[in-house]
């Protein structure tokens, strides 16, 4: 059975400087990269390099040049491009990313192609067979709710990530998703309250299952996880230890590695086990899609702890 991930794509612009230039002021940087960007580009490059079963990307793009960039990256990484729109009266999208010297960053994204789908969202074909489907935020809100009920009526596993987070129209998202993976500053944005321990987390999450999703996982970075289920399931998950240097990839290689092993017929705990491992391994390696793990190394992650 297959993984749908619908979502953004963009090319990420990044240049290192010194210092953040001032209003006025014209700087050199000290170094430049290009690469592939977009919580859903990220998210679908994981599923795919984590998954056993076929992932369908639903994405759309500009008719430009980085249009073609972003297929031709998407390709070299293993991903299908079958499923991809091109929005001819559109431009690509594109993060503009200024990082200094303290790793301090600014980040300016242009949606472009990504905010031109239409209320009604993809066509209900790119759910055929889908038995798990992932979404984000990066997309227009309608077009998400839509596709999260074509999603369902194919019985697909709905998966939200709330990121970024919207300050308005979240019950809508939420009553449509069977599990949700919010952050702590999600968590916050969606509770008011942010969760600063364990017992805060879950008290939070099990608030959540009561808006709509069947289970809400509360991700808390380094100290690993809490969970809460509408059935009255809950429990923690210690992080797996490892030489972090960059968390960027992180919370995406975990939803990927989740819609992977819940596709494969994990039990939660299981699949929060390999969604952890896939995580925690993507923060050993610098970049967003380019971090993240394989299925064998996230396999033996495992099998060592």
């Amino acid at each position: 059975m297959s993984i749908t991930v619908f979502g953004s794509i963009n090319l990420d612009l990044t240049v290192s400087v010194e210092q953040m230039p001032e209003p006025g002021v014209t700087s050199h940087a000290t170094g430049f990269l290009k690469g592939l960007g977009g919580k859903g580009a990220n998210q679908a490059v994981a599923a795919t390099r984590l998954a056993k079963s076929k992932v369908r990307f639903v994405a759309a793009v500009g008719a430009d040049a980085f249009g073609d960039s972003l297929k031709a990256s998407l390709v070299a990484l293993g991903v299908d491009t079958d499923d991809l729109v091109t929005m001819a009266e559109h431009d690509s999208g594109i993060a503009l990313i200024h990082v200094d010297s303290t790793s301090q960053n600014t980040i300016t994204v242009v949606g472009g192609a990504n905010m031109a789908w239409p209320s009604d969202g993809p066509d209900a074909a790119c759910f055929d067979g889908c038995k798990v489907a992932l979404f984000q935020l990066e997309t227009p809100k309608d077009a998400t709710i839509a596709a999260m009920r074509k999603a369902r009526a194919a019985g697909a596993t709905v998966i939200l990530d709330p990121a970024p987070i919207a300050s308005t129209g979240m019950d809508a998202l939420l009553a449509e998703a069977d599990i949700i993976t919010p952050n702590e500053t999600e968590a916050a944005g969606l509770s008011g309250t942010k969760p600063t321990s364990f017992n805060e987390a879950l008290e939070v999450a099990r608030a959540l299952c009561q808006r709509g999703p069947q289970t809400v996982i509360v991700k808390l970075g380094s100290k690993g996880l809490v969970y809460a289920c509408k059935d009255g399931r809950s429990g923690q998950l210690e992080p797996f230890r490892v030489n972090a240097i960059d968390t960027v990839a992180a919370g995406d290689s975990f939803n990927g590695g989740l819609a992977a092993a819940l596709a494969e017929g994990m039990e939660l705990e299981a699949a929060l086990r390999f969604a952890s491992a896939a995580g925690a391994l993507a923060t050993t390696r610098k970049g967003a899609s380019e971090a993240v793990p394989s299925r064998d190394a996230t396999d033996r992650l495992l099998l060592s702890t």
